[in-house]
């Protein structure tokens, strides 16, 4: 059990670094889209990139992703990762910025994959949502100590701190790994002598209950990501928050989620994923209409509906992961797992970027059709409670 708990701190380690990279980008807008001069729209662009890459290099994860050790492989990707995050720090303009993401993205979508894959392969199913809870811990305490040390770092100095800073810090998980991350090559067993790289593809094809889990994926992030590219915008242009307010949004968000995420899990356990997964779903449209309708009001009722929506995504994203692994055999599971940070991180950028062609700024700085964007949300949201009703766990 100790050792299972230090794999499991490690991979939360792993994933802070990972979320603290990706979420310090939402909240850097308005001082991205002022000090470079861009868009709404260039910006959407800036933060969908990264899922884009994420996804095409998670597909073609998929083709050898199972051919080795575990261990080896997330030192090599989260190497690169690191990297990459440092280049964002050291980016002059707009366009260095974009090449970097683009490149920490297929790193970061690799990253994902290996994080998922074993945590099925260690994990048994009975205490696997325990896990992703465990797990799921990182985004809060991204929220909590990375997001917002990030954002006093780029208001004392620049928008690239944030990233040289957390590049510096990822030395730290990669010692983890090296010492509590143990070798795993199980699967390398399970491996046919013959292989077929169109072997994983094949398997979707011919698995319904597969291509209900990629769809499940897929409606969630449709459902979700969108709203989150343009929350601290929105805030900022349209509530009346100021940006030395915003981490107060990632710091008490987080703060819950330390408390709610853990227990989220448990109770996922205890009384059956999709049961968990029905109020995750149904309690998570309350913040969704209320964020992107929201008009100036005081400081604490704004920060009580971003909390509870922190609170609502964990109790969706929680049981909706744990369907999802129990879905394929750990002989299929890294190509799988692959496959569906592919579909995750692409449909994260095509909600990015859908949104930031629906919201326009207008002449007073405010961003407009935020509210059709949320409606949008709650539908794919929806249709994400119907897809996981029909899915059936197989390991």
């Amino acid at each position: 059990m100790k050792n299972e708990l230090l794999l499991l701190f490690t991979l939360s380690s792993i994933q802070f670094n990972h979320i603290v990279y990706f979420m310090i980008m939402m909240p850097l807008g308005p001082q991205l889209m002022r000090t470079l001069e861009i868009t709404p729209q260039a910006f959407s662009l800036l933060v969908s990139s990264y899922t884009f890459s994420a996804g095409i290099i998670g597909f073609c994860g998929a083709f050898f992703l199972d051919r080795f050790e575990r261990k080896k492989s997330l030192q090599i990707i989260f190497i690169g990762f690191v990297l990459g995050t440092l280049a964002c720090g050291l980016a002059p303009n707009y366009s260095f910025l974009m090449a970097a993401r683009i490149l920490t993205g297929g790193f970061g979508g690799l990253l994902g994959t290996m994080v998922l894959s074993i945590v099925g392969d260690a994990i048994p199913l009975e205490r696997r949502s325990a896990a992703m809870g465990l797990i799921m811990t990182a985004f809060s305490a991204a929220s909590v100590l990375g997001v917002p040390a990030g954002l006093f770092l780029s208001a004392h100095y620049s928008w690239n701190m944030p990233f040289i800073a957390l590049a510096a810090f990822s030395v730290f998980a990669h010692i983890a790994i090296v010492k509590w991350i143990p070798v795993m090559k199980d699967h390398l067993a399970m491996q046919p002598e013959q292989r077929d790289i169109w072997a994983p593809f094949k398997m979707v094809g011919g698995d319904k209950n597969l291509q209900r889990a990629l769809l499940l994926q897929m409606t969630l992030m449709l459902g979700h990501f969108s709203l989150i590219p343009f929350l601290s915008p929105y805030m900022v242009a349209n509530v009346g928050f100021t940006e030395k307010e915003l981490p107060l949004i990632y710091l008490l968000g987080g703060a819950v989620s330390i408390v709610s995420l853990p227990l989220i899990g448990k109770l996922a356990d205890k009384y059956g994923r999709y049961k968990v997964f029905i109020f995750g779903i149904l309690l998570s449209v309350i913040p969704q209409v209320l964020i992107t309708n929201m008009p100036p009001v005081p400081l604490y009722m704004a920060l009580m509906v971003t909390t509870f929506f922190f609170i609502t995504t964990g109790g969706r994203t929680i049981p909706a992961s744990t369907i999802i692994t129990s879905t394929v055999t750990p002989r299929q599971r890294g190509s799988f797992m692959s496959m569906n940070v592919a579909v995750q991180q692409i449909s994260s950028g095509i909600a990015a970027y859908m949104a930031g062609l629906i919201i326009v700024k207008d002449a007073g700085g405010q961003l407009q059709h935020y509210n059709i964007v949320g409606y949008i949300a709650i539908g794919f949201s929806l249709i994400a409670l119907y897809v996981a009703k029909n899915i059936k766990p197989v390991s």
